[in-house]
């Protein structure tokens, strides 16, 4: 399948607009439009219901921009990795990382890691767990930060710690100018924004587990495609978001977080290729584990200790 026709139907799915979708590929209209003809008449399917503004995807061009986003994500992974390999002689470690765990102490572990192997290139690549779980096994990252339990005999995966959950608001709305935690079932009167979109299993089904354990359903207002955006949404008042702890950094003049009555947690897991003894996993392993001792954490756990 030619990769171009696949960056042009997904410009089109995101735009909902073949002029739009035009202009942000820099080609003219009806170019694009033969070519989406010639994607479909390719996959024996229709890909956009065309009657309806925004054009909408059919389930099958639902499926096929799923999918399309993956494939075009390792493609732009695996040609920035290799210009970083054919520009620079010094070894590499690339990490796959969440983006919560940005406001996690991953920029600290990153930078005392600089400081520990300065003979080593880091190449930092955002990915969902799941995605990090494949790229590993293909070689294409070497560790992956990450929140989702999984198992797979192929990938060792050390818990550093379990995060705290906590709830977060406009700044307006009336819980937020409460004091004290906040429950479960108050929150689930509440529109929810739950992130990311795909792929699932994520951390948004986590979230969805979460009230269901206690008995009640969610009102899920969004389907955001990452973390920032959830926030970015809660902050323009379209629900409310239950986020980990450390995300209270990253916004707080528009948000106001509060703690949840129920001990709720979700787990920073590190993974990398099982069997991986190279120097640079062994220096990363070392950091993260002084760096928790010096941050007062519990000692991060191989998961195959307690499975």
């Amino acid at each position: 399948m030619d990769l171009r026709l696949l960056r042009y139907f997904v410009a089109i799915a995101d735009e909902g607009n073949f002029n739009r979708a035009a202009a942000r590929l820099h080609i003219a209209q009806p170019p694009l439009s033969r070519a989406i003809q010639q994607l479909e008449s390719h996959l024996g399917s229709t890909l956009l219901d065309r009657s309806t503004r925004p054009l909408r995807l059919t389930a099958a061009g639902k499926l096929l921009y799923v999918q399309a986003l993956q494939m075009l994500s390792r493609m732009d992974d695996m040609e920035m990795m290799m210009k970083a390999a054919a520009t620079s002689k010094r070894r590499q470690l690339v990490i796959g990382f969440v983006a919560s765990t940005i406001y996690a102490r991953l920029p600290e572990l990153i930078r005392e890691y600089r400081k520990a192997a300065e003979n080593v290139e880091l190449v930092m690549v955002e990915s969902t767990t799941l995605e990090q779980i494949t790229a590993l096994k293909e070689g294409r990252i070497d560790v992956g930060f990450g929140r989702i339990r999984f198992d797979d005999p192929a990938v060792r995966r050390i818990v550093l710690r379990n995060e705290q959950l906590i709830a977060a608001f406009p700044i307006d709305h009336p819980l937020a100018r409460q004091s004290g935690p906040v429950s479960i079932r108050e929150l689930a009167r509440e529109p929810q924004i739950i992130y990311p979109r795909q792929p699932r299993p994520s951390y948004a089904d986590q979230v969805i587990s979460l009230f269901r354990d206690h008995a009640v359903e969610p009102r899920i207002a969004h389907e955001a495609r990452e973390l920032q955006i959830a926030i970015g949404l809660v902050a323009a008042e379209e629900g409310m978001a239950i986020v980990p702890e450390s995300v209270r950094r990253a916004r707080s003049h528009d948000v106001a977080y509060r703690e949840l009555v129920e001990p709720v947690t979700s787990p920073i897991i590190m993974s990398h290729r099982f069997g991986d003894h190279s120097p640079e996993i062994a220096v990363l392993t070392e950091v993260v584990a002084r760096k928790y001792a010096e941050w007062g954490y519990a000692r991060p756990t191989a998961i195959h200790d307690f499975d």
